[in-house]
């Protein structure tokens, strides 16, 4: 398989300046399979009108990724503000929200404007927004809604401009009837909710990615490119990846090191079936040099991974 060219595959990276994200789950994006195609459409309707978005999906799968792609796309002039909902301080999370003015908090002269000021002009990006305590919930909406924020301390609402992409990874639905997340909020939100399929939901991205982070690892640890062997293809399609993208990254790594050779095999993958393909692995190289064979070559992986 030659090599992912950036320039022909819909490829998104993080970029040199976003090297500290607060969450860093998933490092790229392609949008070759079907279904990535759609969500890239849908992605580009959304993305410049401003309104809020949520994006569910399983960890690893690139949302926060796909949440700066929005916000270039938006060319909003403001600030990115990447903020983990579940690392926010209970005690002090409205002023770390929305700020405070000077004076509000003992020993300190100065106001702040929280990380809802700081995306003023630009997005506001929560991930696991769940997580956030449920009545600062309400106080996010009432903010959004009448696009000005009341800092802790302050006597005065500050006029803001901040378009909010949340992200999820779970289904917020259930937590609305359970009672544990604000059904405005939740209303607020759903009108821009775009889906972000897990990788065994949209498996032409695999092959593509596995390529590119083959490519960051070989220039990064400045070892000889080795190629992907057509078995070592057909076990990455048909693993489930349940850590998503990132799974898929830290694979390709392991295999580079301790990979022998010109090529990538099976069993240097690391995989949980790394037996069941080690006693098939001569059979699978016979098959695989027969490209009429690959669909017996598939139906030999699912017999394999459903037993």
């Amino acid at each position: 398989m030659p090599p992912i060219d950036p320039h022909q595959q819909p490829l998104l990276t993080f970029a040199d300046s976003d090297r500290s994200p607060l969450s860093i789950r998933a490092r790229a994006l392609v949008f070759v399979d079907t279904r990535s195609r759609r969500l890239r459409e849908e992605v580009e309707h959304l993305a410049p009108n401003g309104a809020p978005i949520l994006i569910q999906g399983e960890t690893g799968t690139g949302k926060e990724l796909l949440a700066r792609h929005i916000h270039r796309s938006s060319e909003r002039p403001g600030l990115f503000v990447a903020v983990s909902c579940s690392a926010i301080s209970k005690a002090h999370a409205e002023a770390e929200l929305f700020g405070y003015a000077a004076s509000a908090h003992h020993g300190s002269a100065s106001s702040r404007a929280g990380w809802f000021g700081s995306a003023n002009g630009g997005t506001l990006y929560l991930d696991e927004i769940g997580d956030l305590p449920l009545p600062l919930q309400a106080k996010l909406l009432a903010a959004l809604e009448s696009r000005e924020v009341v800092r802790v301390g302050a006597p005065q609402p500050t006029p803001v401009d901040v378009r909010l992409v949340a992200a999820t990874s779970i289904d917020l639905a259930q937590a609305v009837r359970a009672g544990k997340f604000d059904e405005r909020l939740y209303a607020y939100l759903d009108e821009g909710r775009l889906e972000l399929p897990p990788l065994r939901e949209r498996p032409a991205d695999i092959l593509p990615l596995a390529e590119y982070f083959l490519g960051v690892y070989t220039q990064r640890l400045d070892l000889p490119l080795p190629l992907i062997s057509v078995a070592a293809q057909a076990a990455l399609e048909a693993y489930a990846w349940p850590g998503n993208t990132r799974e898929l990254e830290n694979s390709i790594h392991f295999a580079l090191l301790v990979s022998e050779g010109e090529e990538i095999l099976p069993q240097h993958l690391n995989l949980p079936t790394f037996a069941s393909y080690t006693q098939l692995a001569d059979q699978l190289r016979r098959l695989a040099a027969d490209r009429g064979q690959r669909d017996h070559l598939r139906q030999l992986f699912d017999e394999v991974l459903a037993g």
